[in-house]
């Protein structure tokens, strides 16, 4: 189904200055420890991202914003270089969350 109007951005969604939390403030810094060296292909980027769930109530939209940000801030790309997103829920044993990512050069065909 097409929908002709123009998408709204996170920055254009919220009024005011947003603020991070500690906890963001402490993931953000964890995930940047984690994250493993790698290199960086090409622009335009395809990312498929599986979050590990323990509860089915977790919406699948709320952790990427956050996420790719860090992503950026680690290996240095910009979000507007993500021409594919693919996102997938699993629901795992409370205590077995995880996060998937993959990171590819997408082929366009023009």
């Amino acid at each position: 189904m097409r929908i002709n109007i123009k998408p709204l951005s996170v920055n254009q969604v919220w009024q005011g200055k947003r603020f991070k939390t500690r906890k963001y403030t402490n993931y953000e810094k964890d995930m940047l420890h984690l994250l493993k060296a790698f290199k960086m292909p090409k622009s335009p980027l395809k990312i498929k991202i599986t979050w590990g769930f323990s509860s089915k109530l977790s919406d699948i939209d709320n952790p990427t914003k956050p996420f790719l940000d860090i992503l950026q801030k680690k290996y240095g790309f910009d979000d507007r270089d993500i021409y594919e997103l693919i996102l997938k829920k699993e629901i795992v044993k409370k205590g077995d969350e995880f996060i998937n990512f993959e990171i590819k050069h997408l082929q366009i065909k023009n």
